[in-house]
């Protein structure tokens, strides 16, 4: 089909480009994304929206294939990079392999930056394709690449994460007293003298959950107390606007970006032993089979007993270690452990699902350089926290459903059926299957396939694989649902400091606790709501980008270190172009076609395998092989694998 029979149709979508120059621009509202060449861009750059000419229709399947006509909006604006410099003029070649122009810088905007170094450009001309390249000027010098902190200070000012918060925030933030005055409490429900400990982990600062449990008359009273952050952070605030603005904290291996400045975080608002501290509370009674039977929110004022870590809880309840110091807690938690598996029975009962992945944990020597990945090991104790802290979430959605009052949901869609039906279609290979019925699919299914494959070589394959079958939780100003936790009603209540709908949701409870939830109150939530939750969703979307580029880097740079080292690891993806092997320490990395060199090999799309043409050797998903390390960049954040040798399944 010629171009010129084609029926000319536009539409307007964000422009998606490889490394290679051609893109995809996908719409809104449209199934299929549509297919550029490179050059039929415009000069677009990735995550431009665009205005999209149809010149190919879809044939057999081909993706539609379009023209870019018009630049609605950019979306970059600063371009981070390494500076290559000559007498008279430098380029700033971006990190970000997606942005495929280098942009040219002249003599007079160079703004002393050294060849080599690290900088940040603002783009002041987007230029002409083949006629003038991009320019710009250096707004900030980063430092040398093998500088401590450089590179993930890089991929921040890349993802356009914030620094220091602005001077107004600072002063509102340190005007704030440093303890809770009398006046603070007065109307509070004082449980100061109950038995009140947090669990986090070793290195946390921002303590904003404690919890207390007590058994009497055969039922369970659970208190869990969150941070009262909106006593501090007033709506309208310079604190609010700039809380809302980051929406949520960003953890970047050797640094934090809080969302509230420290004198908060780590301060008045965070729950310090042997301190009285304000909280908003969730008291449950809950009956000996793990049912909630009745709760109570309330603004409370707390003083913790103790502050444990996840390790020390963990080994007093499972035996390993007792320590004197939490003698008059030993007890509670034990009741805390019993109370934790029965909600977990009720969880899996209702078909919850449990992704029980290895995140990895990168220690790094004094110079910022890695030493080690670590798994972060789930154990008991963050067991009983994670069930306490869904328990309050569900139950504080659930009552704010039912008195129909503007609120922030936490929704997660059920899975797209045609995902569900491929992945289904895949497991077969194992000998797995996932029932749907009609266009539906119940998340007791995908829990039966989890439980299927706990100890199997293939596990982690299947269940990265099952995980990104289903959609991205997002916020929503609708109880849209959690397919994953089998959750009718579900919400962020237990986080305000390192989240903004946590802290606005305490808002909304704290107005209708005062009965100041009026009709005037309640069109103003009705009005900014929604938008707080859209923007909340992009705002953690961001951040799971920057930690996971961050974790790329660091890790291949660790995998520089170990060239000529031997894993096992196991198949995670099956490419035209090479073969992905995941290691059991987190790295993946890839086994590139070109060094395949013992044959042929061919592409099996729909098995999801490489074929050798002449020997007839297979690999596949799932299956486990040894690697050797040849290869690593910290610059594209990418570790190469050859093959070593194939591990036998009966081995």
């Amino acid at each position: 089909m010629s171009r010129k029979s084609i029926v000319k149709e536009t539409f307007t979508g964000t422009f998606s480009q490889t490394k290679s120059g051609f893109g995809f621009v996908m719409c809104e509202g449209e199934e299929d994304d549509i297919f550029v060449r490179a050059d039929d861009t415009k000069g677009a750059m990735h995550g431009d929206t665009v205005e999209v000419k149809l010149v190919k229709a879809s044939v057999s399947g081909r993706r539609r294939e379009g023209k870019i006509i018009n630049i609605i909006e950019r979306k970059t604006e600063h371009i981070v990079g390494t500076l290559e410099r000559s007498r008279n003029f430098a380029f700033v070649i971006p990190d970000n392999k997606r942005l495929i122009n280098d942009l040219f810088i002249p003599k007079a905007k160079i703004n002393g930056a050294k060849h080599g170094q690290k900088v940040e450009a603002v783009i002041t001309d987007y230029g002409k394709p083949g006629v003038k390249k991009p320019e710009g000027e250096i707004i900030s010098v980063l430092g040398f690449p093998e500088d401590k902190g450089v590179d993930i200070l890089s991929v921040a000012k890349d993802f356009g994460l914030p620094e220091g918060f602005a001077k107004e925030t600072q002063k509102e933030a340190h005007a704030i007293e440093k303890t809770v005055s009398e006046e603070e409490m007065r109307g509070r429900k004082d449980l100061r003298d109950w038995v009140t400990i947090t669990i986090d982990g070793e290195d946390a600062k921002d303590l904003d959950d404690a919890v207390t449990l007590t058994f009497c008359d055969d039922v369970y009273t659970l208190g869990v107390h969150i941070a009262d952050v909106t006593n501090y952070v007033k709506e309208g605030s310079a604190l609010d606007a700039e809380a809302l603005e980051r929406g949520t904290s960003i953890y970047l291996v050797d640094r934090v970006i809080p969302m509230l400045p420290k004198a908060l975080s780590n301060g008045i608002c965070s729950l310090n032993a042997g301190v009285d501290r304000l909280a908003l509370s969730c008291i449950m009674t809950i009956d000996r089979y793990g049912n909630v039977l009745s709760h109570e929110i309330a603004e409370t004022v707390i003083n913790v007993n103790h502050r444990m870590s996840y390790n020390e809880v963990n080994n007093i309840v499972t035996g390993k270690k007792e320590y004197k110091k939490y003698d008059d807690v030993a007890d509670m938690l034990m009741l805390m452990k019993e109370l934790s598996e029965l909600r977990i029975g009720i969880r899996q009962k209702k078909g919850a699902i449990d992704f029980d992945f290895p995140e990895s944990k990168i220690i790094l020597d004094k110079k910022g350089k890695p030493i080690d990945i670590k798994p972060y090991e789930r154990n008991v104790a963050t067991r009983i926290i994670e069930e306490f802290m869904l328990v309050t979430n569900e139950t504080i959605a659930e009552d704010y459903y039912w008195q129909e009052l503007p609120f922030i949901y936490r929704s997660h869609e059920s899975p797209d059926i045609m995902k569900m039906r491929e992945l289904s279609v895949f497991i077969s290979n194992f000998g797995y299957k996932v029932r749907t019925v009609g266009s539906e699919i119940h998340p007791m299914e995908v829990q039966k396939l989890l439980a299927q494959i706990q100890g199997v070589p293939e596990e982690d394959l299947i269940s990265r694989l099952t995980l990104r079958s289903m959609k991205r939780a997002k916020y929503t100003t609708g109880a849209d649902g959690h397919f994953g936790l089998a959750a009718k009603y579900y919400c962020h209540f237990t986080s305000p400091i390192r989240r903004y709908p946590d802290l606005m949701i305490h808002r909304i409870i704290k107005e209708n606790l005062k009965g100041k939830l009026d009709e005037e109150r309640i069109d103003h939530y009705n009005e900014i709501l929604p938008d707080i939750a859209g923007f909340s969703s992009k705002m953690e979307r961001r951040a799971e980008e920057a930690e996971r580029e961050v974790h790329k880097l660091k890790k291949a740079e660790y995998m520089l270190d170990h060239i000529g080292e031997s894993y096992d690891g196991i198949i995670s993806g099956v490419t035209g172009w090479g073969i992905y092997v995941a290691l059991a320490n987190t790295v993946e990395g890839m086994v590139r076609v070109e060094d395949m060199y013992d044959d042929d090999y061919e592409f099996e799309e729909n098995r999801y395998r490489m074929t050798g043409r002449y020997s007839g050797k297979t690999y596949e998903l799932g299956q486990r092989v040894r690697v050797v390390v040849v290869r690593a960049s910290v610059e594209t954040r990418t570790v190469d694998f050859m093959f070593d040798e194939v591990i036998d399944y009966g081995s």
